[in-house]
């Protein structure tokens, strides 16, 4: 039996985010630049989107490119933008084959004009799709989107158009980039690193975690396979017991 055949089919996550992490040690271990991981970290992100269609995942979010990535070398960043119009331009015939619609989220506005374009492309070409949604965050961060939702709310409250006792979880979650999407259920985090990096801070507050010490560039469908099997032996409370979950 495959390790797809061992996952229950009735209890996948309706949406996942995964924070794609080490491409740079990974390349680093191979006596390459960090910019050699990242080239091979596209068919990664290949490997996840496929393996989500196929187990029947409805949303993937894919960490990208985060606001304080632009902290990082300008060669760096130059090949990351460089790599990312050749990734939509290669990819966005197989989303169609699959029937798998693009979104984002972030601020795209500081993206290179060339990256927009291929972007909206993109999203344009698949818009019709009815499959998996899949979700790119680029010049992305929770407390960007957190902080322009305040921003929105509190103009509404100074023109008249709400009032303070008017805000509350739905208010907020509907001025979010992510509004349109349900909150991921689970979270996955290569590499190893066991934190947030800023990412869907808001959204991911009863999501399930799962760490795996697997390298990016090495992530498959396998691998995806085994994270799912992790969250189907889990409890969802939702800050009830056991025994109340089991009453239901």
């Amino acid at each position: 039996m495959t390790l797809l055949e061992e996952i229950d089919k009735n209890n996948i996550p309706r949406h996942v985010a995964i924070i794609m992490d080490g491409n740079g040690r990974w390349a680093k271990k191979k006596g390459n630049s960090r910019l050699f991981g990242h080239k091979n970290g596209v068919k990664a992100v290949r490997e996840a989107t496929e393996a989500a269609a196929q187990m029947g995942v409805q949303y993937l979010t894919l960490y990208a490119f985060s606001t304080e990535n632009w902290n990082r070398p300008k060669l760096e960043v130059d090949g990351l933008m460089t790599l990312l119009v050749s990734a939509i331009e290669n990819e966005t015939k197989k989303l169609n084959e699959n029937n798998i619609r693009l979104h984002t989220i972030g601020d795209i506005t500081r993206l290179p004009k060339n990256v927009r374009a291929k972007l909206n492309g993109a999203i344009d070409n698949t818009a019709s799709n009815t499959g998996m949604n899949l979700v790119l965050a680029l010049n992305y961060s929770g407390k960007w989107d957190i902080t322009n939702a305040v921003k929105r709310i509190s103009q509404d409250i100074k023109d008249n158009k709400i009032n303070v006792e008017d805000i509350n979880d739905t208010l907020i979650t509907n001025n979010l980039t992510t509004a349109q999407f349900p909150d991921p259920e689970f979270l996955i985090r290569t590499s190893g690193e066991c934190r947030l990096s800023n990412f869907l801070l808001w959204e991911l507050a009863y999501a399930e975690f799962y760490f795996t010490e697997t390298l990016w560039p090495d992530f498959s469908k396998d691998t995806f396979y085994e994270a799912i099997k992790s969250y189907q032996n889990r409890e969802r409370r939702f800050g009830k017991i056991s025994e109340q979950i089991k009453e239901s």
